[in-house]
């Protein structure tokens, strides 16, 4: 079994980098070199004189990205244990350190932005790896697989976040490099498969019985990105904002000792030895979120609540067909929990969502529930005959959660439990044990495997979405300590072990605040449910201090954010762009109305110095009155237009312009050059525009010759 190194040591030389593992002093160096990026294995010994500059200890290497002038080794500087999983030891990535493959001589202000926004984007992220145990797939698919692979081929390619940055070295494995064509299984050790996300794993005990719980959110590499910028599905199937969570419990953990570096016999793996003599026994239960399965997006235009725009369900059939044909792959029967809402702006939503499920199902049936606060409660459709195809796994379930919980009565979301009570007695959890002699190749004797999932959707897939995921994995956890026997039937744990209890609340609130701060920029609302077990007022106001956050940061900060996710999972590829023809990152926006903003604010700061200044006492009133009436209305009519063009003020994607955002933006300036003011002044700015960008290409093309 191929397993990453632990340790590696990057010396810099002026022609290449160098790697290898001190602890495997025989396996071949890597070395990448400069300023060309080829990748080559070579004999460390050979390499043992060479002088270099710096050498340097690193947890790994996160991968190589090409940028606009150069390459660049992204590597993994400090990495943080947060705990073990069957004994492995699970690391956060901390901080990291871009090598740059040649040394550059002038500064472009593209490449810097890009450096920044990589940078930033690293940094931010929660991204976790393990050298010995898989987390980019959940405990019942690695039951199922080959442990003699390598980490990384064995990886789910959904959630290997950094697949795209390592590209170079798995290009190289595959198929080989320069003076060297065949397949090289020796750059394996060097391949470390990371997930973004929330991992959190928690030793503790639950009514004297001690165990391991771990709360694991992977979030899919394909179609990532912001709220705003990012809806619906992608042509091939790829849904917006998804994540696979999984709860896991653990008894009899190898955790109790030092490991790895501490000097264990398993340098590579870290993994300790079974303590006495206990069979280990693993308990999971996997969940899934995404957004809804049609082509849909919401169009910033600086309002609170953007216009929703939906194309043909029709259209979106090929796709919804795909991502549903994996998911059922992947997890068997798919319970899709809809909770949006049912009037307002949302019924658009909802309705796609309904006639795509009628498509895929044949011989759609559909049922209504009403009561006294609604007439639809419940709406399910399911397959009304025998299943014909694999589309019939599909049931639906719309929750109205906003209507059924209105007035702080959260206690009301349990209806939805209740009502797929037989649903989830048929659905299983994994269950495994790992008897004391198996801890040497890892595998697992399955004992109980999980038969379907629950699909959970909200707007966003993030506040009412976690709240009654968190209900869905409390269920279900009831249900394991029941049947370990560690529970009487009939009880919850939450009334057995209140430290549990809390310590169980606030896991799930951390996941909450984790999956919506990588999506919308800002923890999530409703998090007072899931710490405390009620609504409270102080929850409430937390919520619209959220909402007034992700307004502002959905509107104003959201662009270089959705630059960022497009460039490190490889949407955005500088080295395909035309070099030196423009500016990437300039602003296109004539300068008009680039400066109406600075125009408001000037006026505003000009009133509150005219209201507020002391004036001499025989100083006329009159011509004060008129300059703070004069600016008062520059003022307004400033925050007028703003509002009205909306789109104009709208912090965008520069790398990948929605199509949608460019539509909207287009009929804006369109308006505005109609304008009997600013068109004239519009139209002089732009035929200004065309000849500096001229400009630009001919400089850019002297910077690279």
């Amino acid at each position: 079994m191929t397993l990453p190194y632990r340790d590696i040591n990057v010396q810099a030389a002026s022609d290449c980098y160098i790697f290898t593992s001190p602890s495997s002093p025989n396996a071949p160096a890597l070395t990448i070199d400069r300023p060309t990026g080829d990748i080559r294995l070579s004999d460390a010994s050979l390499l043992a004189g060479r002088r270099v500059t710096r050498v340097s200890s690193i947890a790994g290497i996160m991968g190589v990205i090409r940028l606009r002038l150069d390459k660049y080794v992204i590597a993994i500087t400090k990495a943080q244990p947060i705990g073990r999983l069957k004994g492995h030891m699970v690391y956060k990535v901390i901080s990291t350190e871009l090598l740059p493959l040649r040394e550059r001589q002038i500064h472009d202000p593209d490449e810097d932005k890009f450096l920044g926004l990589l940078k930033g984007f690293i940094k931010s992220g929660p991204m976790y790896f393990s050298y010995s145990v898989d987390l980019t797939n959940s405990f019942q698919r690695q039951s199922q697989q080959d442990q003699s692979v390598p980490l990384w081929q064995r990886a789910d390619e959904r959630f290997f976040w950094n697949r795209f940055v390592q590209s170079d070295l798995i290009n190289f494995r595959t198929k080989g490099g320069r003076g060297q064509p065949a397949p090289q299984p020796g750059i394996d050790p060097y391949i470390l498969p990371i997930i973004f996300g929330t991992l959190e794993i928690h030793p503790t005990t639950f009514k004297s019985t001690p165990l391991t719980i771990a709360l694991i959110s992977r979030r899919s590499r394909h179609r990532g990105g912001t709220r705003y910028f990012t809806r619906g599905l992608d042509e091939e199937g790829h849904a917006a904002n998804y994540n696979e969570t999984e709860q896991v419990v653990i008894l009899n953990d190898r955790g109790g000792a030092m490991g790895g570096f501490a000097g264990s016999g398993d340098m590579q793996s870290g993994k300790l030895g079974a303590s006495d003599a206990k069979e280990m026994q693993i308990l999971s239960y996997v969940q899934t979120r995404g957004s809804v399965p049609v082509y849909w997006a919401e169009v910033n235009n600086i309002k609170y609540t953007p216009k929703i725009q939906i194309r043909g369900i029709e259209a979106a059939y090929p796709a919804a067909k795909a991502h549903f044909d994996e998911q059922i792959r992947l997890y068997g029967d798919n319970y899709l929990v809809n909770l949006v809402n049912q009037k307002g702006r949302e019924m658009r939503v909802k309705q796609a969502y309904e006639q795509m499920v009628e498509m895929l199902v044949s011989s759609p049936k559909e049922r209504r529930e009403a009561d006294q606060l609604t007439d639809e409660k419940f709406h399910t459709i399911e397959t009304a005959g025998s299943k014909r195809s694999e589309f019939d796994r599909l049931h639906y379930i719309y929750f109205d959660f906003h209507a059924e919980t209105k007035g702080l009565q959260m206690h009301r979301a349990q209806l939805l439990i209740d009502k797929m009570h037989d649903a989830l007695i048929k659905q299983q959890y994994f269950r495994a044990v790992d008897m004391p002699a198996s801890h040497i190749d890892g595998r697992l004797e399955v004992r109980n495997l999980q038969t379907s999932v629950v699909r959970t959707n909200c707007m966003d897939c993030l506040d009412r979405t976690n709240v009654v995921q968190s209900l869905l994995a409390r269920w279900t956890l009831d249900r394991m300590f029941i049947d370990l026997g560690i529970m009487a039937k009939g009880t919850r744990f939450a009334d057995q072990d209140p430290a549990f209890e809390f310590m169980y609340r606030n896991m799930w609130a951390d996941n909450a605040d984790i999956v919506s701060k990588s999506y919308a920029g800002t923890g999530a609302m409703k998090t007072d449910l899931t710490r405390l077990g009620k609504r409270t007022k102080a929850g409430a106001l937390q919520d619209g201090n959220v909402a007034i956050s992700r307004y502002c940061r959905n509107n104003f900060l959201d662009g270089p954010r959705q630059d960022a996710f497009d460039l490190f999972l490889g949407a955005y590829q500088p080295s395909d762009d035309n070099m030196g023809s423009n500016l990437v990152f300039a602003d296109r926006r004539p300068v008009l109305i680039q400066a109406i903003p600075y125009v408001a604010a000037f006026s505003l700061f000009v009133i509150m110095v005219g209201m507020f200044t002391r004036r001499a006492p025989d100083s006329a009133v009159w011509p004060m009155r008129l300059f703070i009436l004069f600016w008062t209305f520059v003022a307004v009519w400033s925050v007028h237009f703003i509002i009205n063009n909306g789109m104009l003020y709208v912090n965008w994607p520069k790398l990948n312009p929605r199509p949608w955002a460019n539509e909207g933006y287009h009929e804006t300036i369109t308006k505005v050059r109609k304008d009997k003011i600013l068109g004239p002044l519009v139209a002089r700015h732009e035929r200004g525009l065309s000849t500096a960008r001229y400009i630009n290409a001919e400089e850019g093309k002297k910077r690279i010759e």
